[in-house]
């Protein structure tokens, strides 16, 4: 678990760049998310839902979608990541890079190691950041995905000063 703390100042996340800022707690992607994922993208390709027809693969049963385990960042971020002081909200601006390491099988553990990258102060108020994130698989070498996000958060000009 991270010992980072619960939130941070604007003015001082210069100094944590190039640091790893939140740890995950575990979290468990069961059949019952997989298909219920399945559901809401209407992709129902049987490595994802048929138990039976998977364990006849390499897998050895059903794995988790890629787009699955990727949407499950946010989930983890609100529940490690420090909130920014004074931030009025944030935005998910996308990935500069983006690479599905390895399957994560049902019933497999997860978790996020997320390390500030870069902080881009604009006079406007908004803060971009930008984080390389790797989600591991609990007993995997291989983590599930490494991704360079970016974020912004939004404040107002005179918060960021410091």
């Amino acid at each position: 678990m991270s010992t980072q703390p619960r939130s941070i100042k604007a003015s001082d996340l210069a100094a944590h760049v190039g640091q790893e800022i939140g740890l995950s707690p575990w979290r468990t992607v069961t059949q019952d998310i997989i298909d219920k994922f399945a559901v809401a993208t209407d992709d129902d390709q049987f490595i994802h839902t048929d138990p039976a027809r998977a364990a006849e693969t390499p897998f050895g049963g059903t794995i988790a979608h890629g787009f699955l385990v990727l949407s499950l960042l946010s989930a983890m971020t609100y529940e490690t990541l420090p909130s920014i002081e004074k931030s009025k909200m944030a935005i998910n601006q996308g990935f500069d890079k983006l690479r599905f390491q390895a399957p994560v099988k049902s019933g497999a553990r997860i978790r996020t190691r997320f390390v500030l990258a870069s902080v881009n102060a604009r006079p406007s108020g908004m803060v971009q950041l930008a984080y390389d994130v790797t989600i591991e698989i609990e007993g995997s070498a291989k983590p599930a995905l490494t991704a360079h996000w970016l974020t912004i958060s939004v404040l107002d000009p005179e918060d960021l000063a410091p």
